[in-house]
């Protein structure tokens, strides 16, 4: 591997804005911005809008969207054509 050349990949919180849940992982995302943590420790901190924390899909509090006859009700406005 060629040295100087890769971002630095370290530890990083995300914080989820709509469910205000913070999850560390490591990443090599560009940040200003920094968060101290209960433990002292200070880390990079990424806002995100969406995590699984608030996902619809994750949650179960997503509606399901009936989809239930669409593909009949196109085959038998248009048919089964022919070219």
């Amino acid at each position: 591997m060629k040295q100087g050349i890769h971002p630095e990949y370290r530890p990083v919180v995300f914080r989820d804005r709509s469910a205000g849940v913070e999850f560390v992982t490591r990443s090599a995302v560009v940040t200003d911005r920094t968060i101290q943590r209960e433990d002292g420790t200070v880390l990079p901190l990424v806002d995100v809008d969406v995590s699984s924390a608030s996902h619809p899909y994750y949650t179960g509090r997503g509606r399901i969207l009936d989809a239930t006859g669409a593909v009949e009700r196109y085959r038998r406005r248009y048919g089964a054509r022919t070219r």
